[in-house]
């Protein structure tokens, strides 16, 4: 397998993880130090998840999945809170917490994968076939938002329906999907968000919150090249809060400018390309079909979400800048969907079906 190894696919990876591993480092050498740990599992995730016979075990995924669900339904029960949200479980033995929400994207993508793959589209999906693989979407969100946790939430939504859309359903659900939303957002606004979220949306509408407003003062001052760290004020006197993880992209720009900023859209630009220009040359494969695109899809709503809400243009939600922002589960999650990946076009077969090199 290693004789078919996609070197450029990990090529693309390594500029995310050296500005991730700089930017840490200036904010807080601990933080830093926390990082190259987290860096380490994410390798070690990524070799054991590239070695398994995946295709072999296909059958297993249900467990997962139904294992993840139960993950889940813990957290509402034994969850602890961190930032006054009860989003997180805390392993005992090893003194660490993880975040079931992140993991499930993961989870939803192999079960998507193995369902289509099972069942396959005749050409395209009709309602009652999408209402069945609607609930394997449905349940985590439902889930996850009474963590709550809705940007997640949304997040989960939005890329499973988003795979279900490139694999295909009958255009006529998507009407129907439509406009039931319409008709649903201003109930949903009224009786379901609470008031914490509804906050969120009126700032955004209105008047930014304190994290936006020294977020936007970061990214104003950092001009076309950026300033030295000494400079870079905003960051290093504290004015821009949790500027490690939701609001690395505004200490970038205030350290590396415009240009950082550009340069960074652009690797993420180039990595999202080719993820979906593999999944592209992929026909009956359905399974290896909804990977590619599902890390595409989440890799392009985490990055746009992210970006958007340092700049004002949308809602502030706890969405990290993929392979940038510190945090362990995030990096984790990414570097075993990578190690999917890149198992999935490891395969002899595979190369000379597709041409996948």
């Amino acid at each position: 397998m290693t004789k078919h190894f996609n070197y450029f696919l990990i090529f693309l990876l390594l500029p995310f993880i050296a500005i991730s591993l700089f930017l840490v480092n200036e904010i807080s050498h601990k933080l830093f130090i926390k990082e190259l740990i987290y860096i380490f599992i994410g390798i070690i995730a990524f070799f054991v998840t590239y070695l398994l016979p995946i295709r072999k075990l296909l059958w297993i995924i249900p467990f997962i999945y139904l294992f993840n669900l139960i993950l889940l339904g813990l957290v509402d029960i034994v969850g602890i809170k961190i930032l006054g949200a009860q989003r997180w479980l805390k392993i005992p033995i090893l003194n660490i917490t993880i975040q079931p929400s992140e993991f499930m994207k993961t989870t939803l993508l192999l079960m998507l994968g193995y369902s289509i793959y099972k069942y396959p589209p005749r050409p395209v999906y009709t309602f009652k076939e999408f209402i069945k693989l609607s609930l394997i979407i449905v349940i985590p969100f439902l889930l996850i938002a009474k963590e709550p946790d809705l940007g997640t939430a949304l997040i989960t939504l939005t890329i499973g329906f988003g795979v279900l859309f490139i694999i295909g359903v009958d255009k006529k659900v998507w009407i129907s999907l439509g406009i039931f939303a319409i008709f649903f957002m201003p109930v949903a606004y009224k009786f379901l968000l609470k008031d914490y979220q509804k906050k969120r949306i009126e700032n955004f509408l209105n008047k930014p919150s304190y994290h936006v407003k020294q977020s936007i003062i970061a990214i104003g001052s950092g001009g076309l090249y950026g300033k030295s760290k000494d400079e870079a004020t905003q960051t290093q006197l504290k004015f821009l809060p949790i500027a490690s993880s939701d609001f690395i992209f505004a200490y970038l720009v205030e350290r590396f400018g415009f240009i950082g900023a550009g340069s960074l859209i652009t690797l993420y630009f180039i990595l999202i390309y080719y993820l979906f220009s593999i999944a592209k040359k992929l026909k009956e494969d359905y399974f290896a079909k909804v990977m590619f695109s599902g890390v595409a899809l989440m890799i392009f709503i985490y990055s746009y979400i992210n970006i958007s809400m340092t700049m004002n243009l949308a809602p502030v939600v706890g969405v990290p800048l993929p392979l940038v922002s510190h945090g362990g589960t995030s990096f984790i999650n990414f570097m075993i969907l990578f190690g999917i990946l890149e198992n999935l076009i490891s395969k002899k077969e595979f190369i000379n079906t597709y041409g996948v090199k």
